[in-house]
């Protein structure tokens, strides 16, 4: 996969060089949080796991550990989510999420929605290494009805590659029929079909959709389903035609109107910074009257803006 993200690997990398300079950041009185922040943006995680080994190895400490005791707030977490390697990342996301006060549904729909089924299939076998449980088990133990049976779908990551041309018609005539046509919704053929197919074979769908119904499948699912489902249902369509563009309005709505949903926009700027950043960007730009720059800008502040903005990467005003 081409990486389209902003946070690119260091070419004159020395781990040994850098441990020293977040040692010397964060030595006697007062913390350097500009030296922190600019260093580690500027490497990509792989580097940065070999500077937690070589601080280890010069200072007998844990980096992560120092960086907590030393940060505070938004920027700590944003820091230690930038210094955990991508899977453990996706993994921990999942375990706070069903495991937490209370199940966070937006956690689980966005990571199960977005992620690739190899991507999935690694976040279940990390999962069980690491919490020594099933994750399956655990978010069906924690969630009901058909958004629990969506969601063990997507954990199977077992989605047709390719488009079953013979298929699209069928498809969007069973979607038709399971919501527009009947009183009730049939949300089980929602679940199969939106769970099971692959991306380009869902977009065909959607256009044979389209002109069947006379309007978009988001539609349908906001009529025609309610809660944890819609959203997820919802995600996964998004995602089917275009995980930037899904990406890029999340990011929107956890800045737009009053408060910023901080817990997401760290979510995105740190898991998808080596990934597709600069394509976020592009269709932020698109959607919405302004750069994604610019709303991150006006949002947030302090070392946690700085460090955003350089996540982000750049304005596209």
């Amino acid at each position: 996969m081409a990486n389209r993200g902003t946070v690119k690997a260091s070419l004159n990398f020395n781990a040994t060089t850098d441990a020293e300079a977040l040692y010397k950041a964060m030595k006697g009185l007062g913390t350097d949080e500009a030296a922190i922040l600019q260093l580690l943006v500027a490497r990509s995680n792989v580097q940065r796991q070999q500077i937690k080994a070589a601080y280890k190895t010069l200072f007998g400490k844990d980096l992560v550990d120092d960086l907590k005791s030393e940060l505070t707030g938004k920027f700590e977490t944003l820091i230690v989510s930038l210094m955990t390697p991508p899977l453990a990342y996706d993994v921990a996301l999942l375990r706070n999420a069903i495991k937490g006060a209370g199940t966070n549904e937006k956690v689980l729909v966005e990571v199960l929605a977005s992620r690739t089924p190899q991507q999935v299939k690694d976040i279940v076998t990390a999962y069980r290494q690491e919490y020594d449980a099933v994750l399956e088990e655990d978010i069906a133990g924690d969630t009901s009805g058909h958004f629990k049976r969506l969601l063990v779908i997507l954990l199977q990551a077992n989605r047709q590659k390719g488009i079953q041309q013979e298929n699209i018609e069928v498809d969007a005539q069973a979607l038709f029929k399971a919501g527009e046509q009947k009183f009730g919704t049939d949300e089980q053929s929602f679940v199969t079909i939106l769970g099971n197919r692959s991306a380009e074979h869902l977009r065909k769908v959607f256009d044979a959709y389209m002109k069947l119904a006379g309007f978009e499948m988001e539609e349908s699912i906001k009529r025609e389903t309610s809660g944890s489902l819609k959203d997820l249902l919802l995600a996964v369509v998004k995602c089917a035609r275009s995980v930037p563009a899904y990406f890029a309005e999340t990011v929107y709505y956890a800045m737009k109107g009053a408060g910023t949903d901080d817990d997401t926009l760290i979510r995105v700027m740190v898991s998808r910074s080596e990934v597709d950043m600069l394509d976020i960007r592009t269709e932020f730009r698109r959607m919405f009257a302004c750069s994604m720059f610019s709303m991150i800008k006006g949002d947030t502040g302090g070392d946690y803006r700085k460090t955003l903005l350089l996540l982000c990467g750049g304005d596209d005003a």
